[in-house]
């Protein structure tokens, strides 16, 4: 008998040990979520359903809103490659040199008044990528859709810490891609784009996964699938919302979404999942209210401006982040918050080592636990030292100009006469009321705090041209 009592607690005891070591080599993995990251391109503030919009319909983004988080005050950069080289190195233009996308010598050159820098159309190789990080911390990494930092050789994504990578912007039908892959006749980009992002999710299912979808769409040409532009066109215009094509590519983004998010519970990965929907850039609209003239698809307002512009139509744009467990459903975060932080939150979440360059931003843990939570930094910045033309001569979406955004105030510096605004954000979201002369000290303050940051960042300036009137 007690043989047979030896027996059972020694059989017992070995259990225990094989469950512990089990369950220890399983910790790491349900500790580190998976990391969904959807960007769509040109996307305003307002043209989701969630931020505002009547016309639009984006129930599978609303989802995304209700089950999660919404931060109303997110900032990118004000057009799409600057914003892509921030979110993958984690650092602001100036480090990066990539300012826009070409030469920031836009427009006609005898109305620009100053020489401005050269500007970099591809992500230096010697700054170390969000996906070469967690691919290092063990994640399987993909890309699908728009890169813009350099397709060729050692710049192609799949070169920079991604396992897949498949390139395509241009076009929404018969597209290319690069490489080469198969495409079906006929193909959508935005739904071959989610097919290969499936495919990729059922593949890595059993594994830590990071997964970076960013869409052409939303960007020109206007270009949808007939049936949703009809569906579109049954429908009244509500304020500044009223292209069918261009809600038709919405539609299509979103249904994107749903069907990550449908794939993501079909195979139990919700829970364990941290899925975020974003634009690059604010939308190309609202110029005309701004004293523009370009051409308008779309409305930010109540925000002031459009895509290219420092004012907040141009930088702020819709970011959700949903993580069940963790960030409350329906909650909403005002914390101004920027792109060069998904970088360091990315690398929290993964348990990842961070590299040795300087990171910009900081871990959005904090806000996304406690929505009311604050962030220990001092303010957020954009520089953009060159021009992005508008219609007619000498017309400017925006000259050569940097910004500050602390707390509630947002001061912005004309660099060729070095004008300079400040707005109450909070009061003031349409920045209509300018409050320099107001409050003189609160310019001079965030102006000096402006001018330090550019120091500290080596940002490249323009220079006033020797023939140009002062």
């Amino acid at each position: 008998m007690q043989r047979f009592q030896r027996f059972i607690f020694f059989a017992a005891l070995a259990w225990t040990v094989v469950l512990s070591s089990s369950t220890a080599a399983e910790t790491p993995t349900k500790g580190r979520p998976n990391i969904v990251f959807i960007l769509a391109d040109d996307l305003g503030w307002t043209d989701v359903g969630c931020m505002g919009s009547k016309y639009y319909e984006t129930p599978a983004i609303d989802r995304l809103a209700r089950e999660g988080m919404k931060f109303t005050s997110y900032y990118s950069c004000q057009n799409c490659a600057p914003t892509r080289a921030a979110l993958l190195s984690g650092q602001y233009a100036p480090r990066t040199g990539v300012y826009t996308v070409g030469s920031l010598e836009r427009g006609q050159a005898r109305f620009r008044t100053m020489d401005v820098p050269v500007n970099q159309t591809r992500l230096p190789l010697d700054r170390v990528t969000v996906a070469q990080v967690l691919k290092d911390a063990g994640y399987h990494t993909a890309l699908f859709g728009k890169w813009h930092l350099g397709e060729q050789g050692d710049y192609h994504p799949s070169r920079r810490g991604f396992d897949e990578a498949v390139v395509s912007m241009g076009r929404h039908f018969d597209f290319r891609t690069t490489p080469k892959v198969a495409v079906p006749p006929g193909a959508y980009l935005a739904d071959f784009l989610t097919d290969q992002a499936i495919r990729f999710i059922e593949k890595n299912k059993d594994h830590p996964f990071f997964l970076y979808l960013p869409h052409f769409a939303v960007h020109s040409p206007y270009q949808a699938k007939k049936e949703l532009v009809a569906k579109y066109e049954k429908k009244k215009p509500v304020g500044g919302h009223h292209d069918p094509v261009y809600a038709a590519m919405i539609d299509s983004v979103d249904q994107s979404v749903g069907r990550i998010l449908a794939k993501l519970d079909e195979l139990q990965l919700t829970d364990n999942t941290v899925v975020l929907f974003s634009s690059d850039n604010g939308g190309v609209g609202g110029y005309e209210a701004a004293g523009v003239r370009a051409r308008s698809v779309t409305d930010n307002a109540p925000l002031r401006g459009g895509k290219g512009m420092l004012y907040e139509g141009g930088i702020r744009t819709p970011l959700l982040v949903r993580w069940p467990g963790v960030i409350q459903p329906g909650s909403v975060c005002e914390e101004p918050v920027i792109h060069v932080d998904l970088f360091p939150t990315f690398v929290e979440l993964a348990g990842a080592k961070t590299p040795a360059q300087p990171l910009d931003g900081i871990s959005l843990l904090p806000v996304w636990k406690d929505a009311r939570a604050k962030l220990s930094r001092e303010a957020i910045y954009m520089h953009f030292p060159g021009y992005l033309q508008a219609r007619g001569p000498g017309q400017w979406r925006t000259t050569p100009v940097g910004a500050i955004r602390a707390g509630d105030f947002k001061l912005l510096e004309f660099f060729e006469d070095g004008r300079i605004e400040l707005y109450n954000i909070k009061e003031d979201i349409s920045e209509k009321k300018d409050l320099k002369s107001q409050m003189p000290e609160k310019a001079q303050e965030l102006q000096r705090k402006l001018a330090a940051w550019r120091d500290r960042v080596h940002a490249a300036m323009p220079r006033r041209k020797k023939d140009a009137s002062p």
